[in-house]
């Protein structure tokens, strides 16, 4: 084989190494390299976690908003956290403003309930601070009509977690609701927000919704919203069934009560969305 100089092997390094150089620059130029990994357009996305008064469960509800929100940020998203005492109207609506995920874990008010009458502008949003400073206790009520004003970034999602009504349940100790009911609760419970700008609204009453973070910034990019619901780990299957938004027409419901009347996991809006999609906003 012949035999290279040390000097000459330095000037071949040099040279492949400039070579390469300018193949990587022209890739970067053309965009090719920006779109291989989700990660690394992680800090264009904007996280909202939201934490509302809700009592005696508050403590609970903010160290899950505290997971969420560190699960988020391990991704690279931007993250804005919003917590009782001092979440009010004016400060959420604020924050989620061009948010592509908002998150709230909170006291809900849903309908159907037993307190009529329907108010848009108290069912179906969320329960927060009526002014800063009031405390983990005192609960004012945004409705679906201050949800449409959200101004949420285009194909947003949303993650309703820990609160009654939005995944058809109802409140503890009440009597569990009629398949008819829960069907009408969700429906209504994703109207405000799927006319804000969120394309998908996911529901878990009881259990974690981190699996929703980690398809929307790990999955591939071709999972759709459905199956996305579809890969949380506390999903049952057995009594799943989906159906048709009536208030908001075009979409689809998918619900997965682990028992009869059990309804606890949800998610509503347009869900043949792709994650991929989601991440192109």
């Amino acid at each position: 084989m012949p035999q290279h100089r040390p000097g000459a092997q330095r000037a071949l390094l040099r040279t492949l190494r400039s070579a390469l150089v300018a193949v990587l620059a022209a890739l970067v130029g053309f965009g090719t390299l920006t779109a291989v990994a989700p990660a690394a357009r992680a800090a264009t996305y904007k996280v909202v976690v939201v934490v509302g008064p809700a009592g005696l469960s508050t403590a609970n509800y903010r160290t899950n908003a505290d997971l969420l929100a560190a699960q988020a940020a391990r991704y690279g998203a931007e993250v804005v956290k919003v917590y009782t005492p001092d979440a009010t109207w004016s400060r959420v609506a604020a924050a989620a403003n061009g948010a592509n995920v908002l998150v709230y874990l909170g006291h809900g008010n849903g309908w159907p309930s037993p307190y009529p009458p329907f108010s848009a502008a108290q069912k179906d949003g969320l329960g927060l601070n009526p002014y800063p400073g009031s405390g983990d206790s005192t609960t004012r009520y945004y409705g679906e009509s201050d949800m449409e004003r959200l101004h949420l970034a285009p194909g947003a999602v949303v993650i309703l977690n820990r609160l009654c009504y939005a995944s058809g349940d109802s409140e503890w100790g009440a009597a569990n609701p009629t398949r008819s009911t829960a069907v009408e609760r969700v429906d209504n419970y994703g109207y405000g927000f799927l006319h804000g700008g969120a394309r998908a609204v996911f529901a878990s009453g009881i259990t974690s919704a981190a699996y929703v973070l980690r398809g929307l910034f790990a999955g591939p990019s071709s999972m759709t919203m459905a199956e996305l619901f579809w890969s949380d780990p506390a999903r049952t299957g057995r009594y799943r069934f989906e159906f048709s938004g009536v208030r908001t027409p075009g979409t689809s419901a998918l619900m997965d009560p682990y028992a009869p009347s059990r309804y606890y996991r949800s998610v509503i809006g347009w869900l043949s969305t792709t994650v991929g999609a989601w991440r192109s906003g």
